[in-house]
């Protein structure tokens, strides 16, 4: 195998692998960026069809590129359909003229003996490198889920791509973070019976005075906050870009006719135990509804801003509890439920890195111990994942302060 000494190997063509092309080129580091597939590889491979950017146009931004100036006539208040994401993340790699090598997946990493250089291996190519910063995203392997039966279709949300793919009959949808809960609107919309497994979520009105809750995150500090400071969320909060972007109520769904039932808690021959929790978890949704309006407020007060007042609360959609007994068991078979998408989330898979950087078998999801992206292994780096240095890392508008914390740190070690 050939090997191809370079100063610094980036893994992963993201929007975080990219930003981080963009400062070390500024910073004069010698580098190239290894992609398993094609640039934005994820997004194209990973995301169902009708997905639309969950900020607007005008946060859509990564360093020297924003997306307002790569598309001037764009609406700044739009949100970008998954075409236009792929195609605007492609164009920032052309634009910066990033040193991509497509379809060149790292199988491992390790130090070489002796030696303070890393080594990224390759199908074809053996990379030695004085730094090496992993660019591959938090999320690469679905979490288990529940023996269903062979006579059931399953797939997990980053499989889904549209209803048509689906076999006909109900459809069950496990888990309300963004995906499920916005799987669920489109399957009902095309007429499907759907069940929803409501999971632990908190809810964000998608405008609030008028301004989208991504300003208020930012207005309200808390993109900026540190995971040491934060006093928000810390679970998924539903929003949605589709179709301009709207509010996500269960209880709308519910009225919709999505049938909304707990969290799974087993299943023996196709039928499902499930949880005595839907009540309380739409309650917390709720409570954190209303944290957030207040914090808004709060900060609206205290920096004066001239902002309309709230709108008084509009029509309220029943309770489904309400509605009828909580569902406590669900018989597949019995309900025609044919399919079954897992929206449980995913995990991580850095098991091709062999460095010590992973803690002992008490660090959450074999996730990598660092400082602001600095690994105690040194040379090594990672970007793009939750909570690397504030809230925003894991976000497209994060990876510019990350990677020019990281490039900066690069640069210096090359001196």
């Amino acid at each position: 195998m050939p090997t191809e000494r370079i100063e610094t190997v980036v893994i992963g063509a993201g929007q975080a692998g990219l930003a981080m092309s963009h400062h070390l080129s500024a910073h004069g580091v010698e580098h190239v960026v290894l992609e398993r597939g094609q640039v934005a590889q994820r997004w194209r491979s990973e995301r169902w069809d009708s997905l639309c950017f969950q900020s607007p146009n005008w946060n859509m931004n990564l360093p020297g590129w924003p997306r307002l100036k790569a598309d001037p006539l764009a609406d700044p208040d739009a949100f970008s359909p998954l075409h236009e994401v792929t195609h605007y993340i492609e164009r920032y790699a052309a634009a910066i003229r990033a040193p991509v090598r497509s379809a060149c997946a790292a199988r491992s990493l390790r130090r070489k003996p002796g030696s303070r250089a890393l080594q990224v291996y390759t199908d074809d190519t053996l990379y030695e490198a004085q730094h090496v910063v992993v660019a591959t995203g938090p999320y690469q392997v679905p979490r288990p889920t529940l023996a269903l039966g062979s006579r059931v279709f399953e797939l997990h949300s980053t499989q889904y791509r549209n209803p048509a793919q689906l076999p006909s009959g109900a459809v069950l949808v496990v888990g309300t973070g963004n995906s499920g809960v916005q799987i669920a609107e489109e399957l009902c919309r095309a007429q499907r019976r759907v069940f929803l497994s409501v999971s632990s979520h908190e809810r964000i009105p998608r405008r609030y005075r008028t301004k989208d809750c991504i300003w208020w995150l930012i207005a309200t500090g808390s993109a900026d906050a540190t995971l040491r400071e934060w006093k928000g969320a810390r679970l998924s909060r539903l929003m949605t870009g589709v179709e301009g972007g709207h509010d996500i109520d269960l209880r709308r769904l519910a009225a919709d006719g999505v049938v909304l039932v707990g969290r799974l808690m087993a299943a023996e021959n196709g039928r499902l135990a499930i949880a005595d929790d839907l009540r309380s978890s739409i309650a917390h949704g709720d409570e954190s509804l209303g944290a957030f309006n207040r914090r808004c407020d709060d900060v609206a007060r205290e920096k004066g801003l001239d902002l309309p007042p709230a709108d008084p609360a509009g029509e309220t959609c029943p309770d489904p509890l309400q509605l009828r007994e909580p569902i406590r068991s669900l018989d597949l078979a019995r309900e025609g439920v044919n399919s079954v998408i897992w929206a449980n989330g995913a995990l991580t898979d850095f098991g091709w890195i062999d460095l010590p950087v992973f803690g002992d078998a008490t660090t959450p999801r074999r996730m990598p111990l660092h400082e602001r992206g600095v690994t105690s292994e040194a040379g090594l780096y990672f970007i793009g994942l939750p909570w690397l240095h504030k809230w925003k890392s894991a976000f497209l508008f994060g990876a510019d302060e990350d990677a020019a914390h990281l490039a900066a740190h690069i640069a210096r070690s090359a001196r």
